[in-house]
């Protein structure tokens, strides 16, 4: 397991090695990246954000009683779709938890929701585009009659105003196939979303490492920098799929 107290700038370090080498290399992006796909929100967006949101999702606080699920280290990088990455991207994910319960009042299910797991954080990204969070391996559940196969939803702002809403999927999970979201998906759109969970060597807890990479349809001006002024506000209408 990680140490509680690991900083985004020690974490990220470590990815700039080989995964990054080919991101660096000049005249790689040529041709166009294929855009990332969308989906709906949902309709579980936290309707009161909990006190605690960083990017650790397994601890709460100060608590020393973590989230239960299988640990898991989602990386990426938010990117335009010339390959320029893109900084200070306000990157959220929300998520139920083992019991297949949302962070959200009308989104537990009547047998009760894990109090240990954050279920929802934030992260700014670098200056190579990077976002990191700790968090556990999504599954399927079924909440109000609907069934789901195992995501996780992202959503990014920039200059307070959202540019992008999707939800990762694991890649071969035999839940997908009886999704209503990735059938209506197109297969172009789909291969974007599907991400593969790893285990990593030499962990005792059997933590996974899973990588999913942003590329955004708006073009490098109408992704200016500029400081952030607010995002997602929880009391906004938001879609019922």
């Amino acid at each position: 397991m990680l140490p509680r107290d690991l900083s985004r700038r020690s974490f990220l370090h470590g990815l700039t090695g080989g995964s990054l080498a080919a991101f660096t290399t000049a005249g790689l992006f040529a041709q166009q990246l294929v855009e990332t796909g969308t989906t709906t929100e949902g309709p579980f967006y936290p309707d009161v954000l909990p006190l605690d949101t960083d990017n650790d999702l397994l601890i709460i606080n100060d608590s020393i009683t973590p989230g239960v699920g299988e640990i898991t280290h989602l990386t990426g990088r938010v990117l335009t779709k010339s390959g320029q990455p893109v900084r200070n991207a306000f990157v959220e994910i929300w998520q139920v938890d083992h019991t297949g319960s949302y962070v959200h009042t009308g989104g537990r299910q009547p047998t009760g929701f894990d109090r240990n797991f954050q279920g929802y954080g934030r992260f700014l990204s670098d200056s190579k585009g990077l976002y990191y969070f700790r968090t556990i391996k999504p599954i399927e559940y079924t909440l109000i009659g609907i069934f789901r196969t195992a995501h996780i939803h992202v959503a990014v702002s920039q200059n307070g105003r959202r540019v992008f809403t999707s939800q990762l999927l694991v890649n071969g999970h035999p839940a997908n196939a009886r999704d209503s979201i990735v059938k209506n998906l197109e297969p172009r759109a789909l291969k974007t979303l599907l991400v593969d969970f790893t285990p990593m060597p030499g962990t005792k807890l059997g933590e996974l490492s899973a990588n999913f990479d942003i590329v955004l349809g708006a073009t490098p001006n109408e992704l200016e920098i500029g400081p952030l002024r607010g995002v997602a506000p929880s009391n906004r209408r938001r879609p019922s799929g």
